[in-house]
């Protein structure tokens, strides 16, 4: 018979499958851009799928489309979608104590990790629910693969994405996540320092490198926040 404990990890998932249905929304028609664009550049139906299904990150899948648009090779473009996703460093500091388990097992709770979970499962006090963070990532991740597959297959029907503003969705969702963090003074320091620095180096650095270093600044507030 379940315990307490069972129900609880059952509830969280519940909601955190609920929150996640707003952003997964959001994400398929983002990766369905991505697989339209991806398409336009060259590649196969089954890259386009491939990509989105293994890497599951949009800066990091449109910064290596970036890249491969321009001509540059595969390194480059595996360097840009690494220093882009290099932000997850930061959050995993963040999130590793609450998470159970040995090295192994830690890892791979951490996989479930993107943007929007890690931001609803945090808990305000410096701890995460893992179980809505799990619920709020399983329908992003399903819509994220089925966006793949629609773009990929039937993208040449919809034409320029510009035109459909897909390409306004990203920023804004990136700044609803953070407007929802800013629950505090050192968490408003640590955005606008974070902010300040990204925004300097974004003129005279290689794509990632922003995220990179904005990620430096956040993890100063983190340890600069109140017990």
């Amino acid at each position: 018979m379940p315990g307490p404990s069972d129900e609880g990890a059952r509830a969280a998932f519940r909601r955190g499958v609920r929150l996640g249905v707003p952003f997964a929304a959001v994400g398929f028609l983002l990766s369905l851009s991505f697989a339209v664009l991806a398409r336009q550049a060259g590649f196969s139906v089954a890259q386009a799928i491939a990509t989105s299904v293994i890497v599951f990150a949009g800066s990091a899948q449109f910064a290596l489309l970036s890249v491969v648009t321009v001509g540059g090779g595969i390194p480059a473009a595996l360097t840009a979608a690494s220093l882009m996703n290099a932000r997850f460093l930061a959050m995993g500091v963040a999130l590793a104590p609450s998470l159970p388990g040995g090295p192994l097992k830690r890892a791979a709770q951490g996989q479930t990790v993107v943007d929007a979970s890690w931001a609803l499962a945090n808990r305000g006090d410096g701890t995460f629910d893992r179980w809505l963070l799990f619920g709020t990532t399983l329908p992003q991740y399903v819509t994220w693969a089925l966006g793949s597959v629609v773009g990929s297959v039937f993208g040449s029907a919809l034409g320029d994405t510009h035109r459909l503003g897909l390409d306004a969705i990203y920023p804004v969702f990136f700044l609803s996540l953070l407007i929802a963090e800013l629950r505090d003074r050192t968490s408003r320091w640590a955005a606008v320092g974070g902010g300040l620095v990204a925004l300097a180096l974004v003129p005279i650095s290689p794509p990632g490198i922003p995220i990179l270093a904005a990620s430096t600044v956040a993890l100063i507030g983190l340890a600069r926040r109140p017990a």
